[in-house]
């Protein structure tokens, strides 16, 4: 990979050592991988909610999560479902980057994570228990639980990391914010290392109304696995998913030194804010437009350089078309050309967690050369006219790739990994 302008400005280059998942189609990367390239559906009737009184029906639940490989079942107890996700995607990027912190400074080490609406799941809980049974019941763990932040405290806790640890939440952007500010960090020398990414459990009696009674998902409750269509012409909405994603992000001698392996090299981010509506995007793409050439710009490429764009796509009819006139917008004719997916379609709509998600897609797509299809993808919608790699992976020489987050409140975050070639 190119030095681009980190060469030029002199920075420190930051590259991805470990990455760890969550998600509908498996809890380790592996797995996962495979599944997503093969084309294969996470999206089911839920399991872990009864619908019996709901509109909709189906979404990308886990059932029997189990976390027994990085928490103990005394210590789950006290950890809401977002956080327990959290800890199990970062104990698997932890160790799949070869780290135990002997030897390491742990005040260089930091963890910055995202999620849309943290606790959900335990809020629910103890309101219910207020309610039921009166305040005296409610449960003293209730504000660690609930707490954004709690998924990264608990991984600092567990690892002894002392450096910069904060949540954030910017809605379906927090994951790609949060890797951002990592970038940040490490760049600036305030960390040398940062677990990084997002985590989500919404699929609560809340969570799944909420979202339902605004009209936002897929009503298909007789086909859930073809429900999630981004970009075609028959999708009705978004599916809900949970899970997490997330990475280690390293300085790239701290990571030479210590002899790791590396996925990618991390160039550049950008965030901006569509400054309209609280809900509905832009429909020209303009603040998706800006953010994309802000990445661009930071990683010290030009656009015809980008091979991948994983797509925030999430299967609603004015989201997709946006995106897809923001790509435009950048690109040019280019757009025409770059291989771009939604894996939403697989995977449903993790809110804050999918941009953690995504960047080991990206990861894994600079690794593997391959791309990840857009499934569900069978009657084009003439406004959303671009190459999505509809349903069957592809191989391609991915050198530079972008992942793409907009959420709710005009939060739009983009990111550029790029093959690190030594």
């Amino acid at each position: 990979m190119a030095d681009g302008n980190q060469a030029k400005n002199n920075q420190r280059r930051i590259v991805v050592t470990g990455v760890g998942v969550v998600t509908p189609l498996a809890v380790d990367v592996d797995s996962f991988w495979k599944r997503l390239i093969a084309g294969e559906s996470g999206i089911h009737d839920l399991t872990t909610l009864d619908t019996t009184k709901y509109k909709v029906h189906f979404g990308g639940d886990i059932p029997d999560f189990d976390t027994a490989d990085y928490v103990s079942a005394k210590d789950a107890k006290r950890l809401d479902r977002f956080t327990q996700f959290a800890v199990h995607a970062g104990g698997q990027a932890i160790a799949d980057a070869g780290l135990n912190f002997d030897g390491i400074d742990r005040t260089k080490c930091g963890v910055i994570l995202g999620s849309g609406i943290g606790g959900l799941m335990e809020i629910e809980n103890q309101i219910e228990r207020m309610l039921t049974k009166g305040p005296d019941r409610v449960s003293p763990f209730t504000v660690p639980k609930m707490m954004v932040n709690a998924a990264g405290g608990n991984i600092s806790i567990t690892y002894g990391l002392k450096g910069p640890n904060y949540a954030v939440a910017t809605a379906c952007a927090s994951a790609t914010n949060a890797q951002g500010d990592a970038l940040r960090s490490i760049r600036l020398g305030e960390t040398d290392l940062v677990i990084t990414g997002g985590s989500e459990a919404a699929i609560t009696r809340m969570g799944l109304a909420a979202f339902q009674n605004m009209k936002a998902l897929s009503t298909r409750n007789d086909d859930p696995a073809k429900a999630s269509r981004p970009f075609d012409a028959n999708r009705d909405g978004f599916v809900l998913g949970e899970g997490a994603g997330v990475l280690v992000f390293e300085e790239l001698e701290h990571a030479k030194a210590r002899g790791a392996k590396i996925y990618a090299e991390v160039l550049g981010y950008g965030t901006t804010s569509d400054a309209g509506h609280i809900t509905a995007p832009d429909p020209e793409g303009t603040g998706a437009a800006a953010a994309m050439q802000a990445a661009i710009d930071d990683a010290g490429v030009d656009p015809s350089d980008v091979d991948y764009i994983n797509a925030h796509g999430t299967s609603t009819p004015l989201g997709d078309k946006a995106e897809t006139q923001a790509i435009k917008r950048v690109f040019g004719e280019h757009a025409k050309s770059v291989a771009i997916s939604s894996t939403k379609g697989a995977l449903g709509h993790s809110l804050g967690a999918s941009g953690g998600i995504e960047a080991v897609i990206l990861s894994k797509s600079l690794q593997t050369s391959l791309i990840a299809p857009t499934i569900n993808l069978h009657t084009p919608d003439p406004a959303c006219d671009l190459d999505y790699t509809p349903n069957e992976a592809k191989e391609l020489d991915v050198k530079i790739a972008m992942s793409n987050s907009f959420g709710f409140g005009g939060h739009n975050a983009c990111i550029v990994f790029g093959r690190y070639d030594g």
